[in-house]
């Protein structure tokens, strides 16, 4: 039972903060919008893969 799109606020937020770091000249904003947007696509990978195991899981069982 994986959760669907968990880093997508993690994106969407850093994202923000990029663009934000961006038009203020904001170097360290800019960087952690950049980060949080990595931890967004992270999670989304961890999903990826929890869902591909209990695929697996499923597959072996039946």
């Amino acid at each position: 039972m994986a959760r669907e799109n968990t880093g997508l606020k993690d994106k969407v937020v850093g994202k923000m903060k990029e663009v934000e770091g961006k038009l203020t000249g904001d170097k360290l904003r800019e960087a952690q919008g950049k980060a949080q947007q990595t931890k967004g696509k992270v999670k989304d990978r961890i999903d990826d893969v929890r869902k591909n195991i209990e695929e697996h899981k499923e597959e072996k069982v039946t």
